[in-house]
């Protein structure tokens, strides 16, 4: 495979472990074997280093079916490439393994949207969907993603772009065959109680599938919610596809692993079915 189309992991060994054996041992340590699976549309997970929130990310995604498909929904924090970034050929490699972007499926929804566009410059050094991708792998082999990447807060195209690829899947007659992933962390560096009294507010906002009041609520109680872009676009795309439901699996910050609790970040899992 051409380089140039391989994805080189961006934080192995910062974020998570960088050997696959290692890797796995840390992912069997944050997930929860017993948790009773649902089979969900899409979920929200945050994507801090493993020791913050991985715990938040493996009890997520211990509780829903993966499919074959998952479309990755992450912020841009770097800054680079486009407003509204799809890569849409070659793998991404993380210490578990190699995943195949779903190329047909990711071109089908590049021409059927007026907004995203084909673009691996936002994705080369972001971590936000990286970090979901071993636990993705831990209970998929062989899954293809979508990696999407937002760099632009603009709700009409966001809640657009939810149904644009509502509209490809559906097209394609793959509605059984996806699972929609959102990164976002929560509140940052605010003290513990704070944080969990805005997150509470935002929590609300996405479990009533409700990307208007989620906006709102972010911007009167200025919630530094960094991934509340994607969130919006999977809510929008998983109402199109049918979801009516929602539930909070786990909420923690930072505090409650480092003991600090004078400034937090603040992680939510939630699945949407």
């Amino acid at each position: 495979m051409e380089q140039s189309k391989l994805r080189k992991p961006a934080v192995a060994g910062q974020f998570y472990q960088s050997s696959a054996q290692g890797l796995k041992e840390q992912i069997e340590s944050l997930i929860d074997n017993k948790a009773i699976k649902i089979d969900a549309i899409a979920c929200m997970v945050p994507h801090a280093g493993y020791m913050y929130s991985g715990r938040v990310a493996g009890a997520t995604i211990s509780s829903i079916n993966i499919k074959d498909k998952v479309i990755l929904l992450g912020p841009n924090h770097t800054g680079y490439g486009h407003a509204y970034s799809i890569m849409s050929e070659g793998s991404w490699q993380t210490p578990m393994g190699d995943v195949k972007i779903d190329t047909d499926v990711a071109k089908k929804i590049i021409s059927n949207s007026r907004f995203l566009k084909d673009d691996s410059l936002a994705h080369l050094h972001e971590h936000s969907l990286e970090v979901e991708l071993p636990f993705l792998q831990y209970f998929k082999t062989g899954l293809k993603i979508i990696p999407i990447a937002f760099l632009s807060d603009n709700i009409k195209i966001l809640q657009e772009i939810g149904k644009e690829i509502a509209g490809t899947i559906k097209e394609l007659k793959l509605k059984d065959s996806f699972t929609i992933v959102a990164s976002s962390d929560m509140t940052h560096y605010e003290p513990h109680d704070v944080a969990q009294k805005k997150d509470k507010l935002a929590i609300e906002s996405i479990l009533e599938l409700n990307e208007e009041k989620l906006m709102r609520t972010i911007g009167e109680f200025n919630i530094s919610m960094c991934g509340y872009a994607p969130v919006i676009a999977m809510l929008s795309l998983a109402k199109a596809l049918g979801a009516k439901n929602s539930k909070l699996i786990k909420y923690q910050t930072s505090g409650e692993v480092t003991g600090d609790f004078d400034s937090v970040v603040g992680y939510a899992g939630i699945i949407i079915y």
